[in-house]
């Protein structure tokens, strides 16, 4: 069983305490910008074991009456097709599920930003969409110099551009699909037009990584850098903390960079700044809950892992550069660790060896890990999801969950009727096979009621695997990470 190393209760308590706190110091109108992810923050979750990854809505819902949701996303980001690596979906269409999301659980949206906008045929496609769907869309531009040249930024010509976002409650969250989207712009861009109305409105972060009073190089924040090694976020000593309060504080590149900036924008737009450091305008009190600082390490380190080898997938792809993947190995070193020390690494590769053909191997909750071969009738990744859970249900190995009589009417309409080459079963299919079995047969059923047990669970595979079979993988709560390698030599891989 893995260690908990994060009390998730004491960060609902303090981190929701703490930001009705920053509220108060404002004339009832905070833009909160929220990074990470609301919902499902399983980065969190993977590297401070405890960390629920729906921890952020719970706080929110604390004070539901008060919150507006704002959702920005950059307009290349919707051209460019970007795709959310931790859920396979792009952006634009992680909006529609993050509205969905909030309005599922009685949280108010009120509007969707397009940052960036110049004009992009594709973005007034999606922008119509959006319309047609009944929600608010507002339009930010780029603007000439930003975010250094300040005189024109804060001007008609510069935020005065952008539309004001209409909002109705005091706590606005400024969320995103992921980094980069434009939310630091879209609440300065707010705080503008506010001041112009005789609304006082104040401006704060909630990040959650870096952890702000981790040490620097500690796991927890090299496993941050390692999950952003696309955008070469780097941590940092805050220099600018340091100096007012003589104390040591952890930060990013970006934010540091931009201090000096964002700092005399607040003074152009409000006369003063409330903030002396990059640090002060963050809320983030997750360092101040980790209970077990050993296996928040560990975990960190493990994720550390699995992100060089997203990595190296995404490279072998093409949706990396080879700079990401220096990145990793750096980090790599940095922690400590190596691919070796990922433990089912070492099995898939071995059964691949042993078999010459793609493997897979999954570690169980209790540390006992599984492994699973390419036959005529599975793949490998069905097979071992298979066999483990056999184990979790204490069946005997030589005992089948489906009849190949089951199996053959499948691949039969696969190969001959759908167009598919090959016919071997890919994890959904299985699973929905064994849901078909464990109607009539209860040995099928015992392992289908296993499903659960697989959720934090690690696996490899020697290929990179289909989307289908990676996505079965994330729904099942698997973390999965594959070698850079396909199993043919085609070009074109589904």
């Amino acid at each position: 069983m893995k260690k908990i190393g994060f009390d998730n209760e004491k960060y609902l308590e303090t981190q929701s305490r703490h930001i009705l706190e920053r509220i108060a110091q404002f004339d009832n109108k905070l833009y909160l910008e929220m990074g990470g992810k609301l919902f499902d923050d399983y980065h969190a979750s993977r590297v401070l074991p405890g960390f629920l990854p729906d921890s952020k809505m719970k706080m929110l819902l604390q004070v539901k009456d008060q919150v507006e949701i704002v959702i920005v996303i950059n307009a290349t980001d919707i051209e460019k097709s970007k795709v959310r690596g931790d859920i396979g979906i792009t952006y634009d269409a992680d909006v529609l599920r993050l509205i969905d999301a909030f309005r599922g659980i009685g949280l108010y949206v009120g509007s969707v930003v397009v940052a960036q906008y110049s004009g992009q045929p594709i973005v007034d496609t999606f922008k119509n969409r959006l319309n047609h769907l009944g929600v608010k869309v507002y339009t930010h531009y780029p603007i000439a110099g930003y975010p250094s040249n300040i005189p024109h930024i804060v001007s008609e010509d510069g935020f005065g551009r952008n539309e004001y976002i209409e909002t109705t409650r005091p706590l606005v969250i400024v969320t995103a699909p992921g980094p980069g989207s434009g939310k630091m712009a879209t609440c300065l861009s707010q705080l503008y037009h506010d001041y112009k109305r005789g609304i006082k409105a104040g401006y704060a972060k909630f990040e959650t990584f870096p952890v702000w009073n981790l040490p620097l190089k500690h796991p927890v924040n090299l496993a941050y850098e390692a999950a952003t090694a696309d955008l070469n976020d780097v941590n940092m000593i805050d220099p600018f903390h340091l100096e007012a309060y003589g104390k040591t504080a952890v930060n990013y590149n970006r934010d540091v960079e931009v201090f000096p900036v964002l700092n005399a924008i607040f003074e152009k737009i409000a006369g003063k700044s409330p903030y002396r450091s990059p640090t002060d305008m963050g809320v983030n009190m997750a360092g101040k809950c980790i209970i077990d600082d050993e296996a928040c390490k560990e975990a960190s380190r493990q994720e550390i892992i699995r992100r060089y080898y997203h990595t190296l997938c995404d490279y072998r792809i093409g949706r990396a550069q080879e700079e990401a993947v220096l990145k990793e190995e750096l980090l790599m070193n940095q922690a400590g660790v190596s691919p070796e020390d990922r433990r089912v690494v070492k099995d898939a590769l071995a059964r691949a060896e042993a078999t010459g053909m793609p493997a897979a191997a999954l570690e169980l909750p209790d540390g006992k890990v599984i492994t699973g071969k390419t036959s005529s009738l599975l793949g490998a990744s069905a097979a071992v999801l298979l066999n483990a859970l056999k184990e979790l249900g204490g069946i005997q190995h030589s005992i089948p969950l489906i009849s190949p009589i089951i199996i053959e009417p499948i691949q039969n309409l696969k190969t001959k009727h759908l167009g598919n080459h090959n016919p071997r079963l890919h994890t959904d299919e299985i699973l929905i096979a064994l849901s078909i079995c464990a109607a009539t047969n209860p040995t099928a059923e015992l392992a289908l009621q296993q499903l659960s047990k697989l959720n934090g669970c690690e696996a490899h595979s020697s290929v990179i695997l289909s989307q289908v079979d990676q996505a079965t993988f994330r729904k099942l709560g698997v973390n999965l990470t594959c070698e850079p390698r396909y199993q043919t030599k085609k070009l074109y891989h589904k």
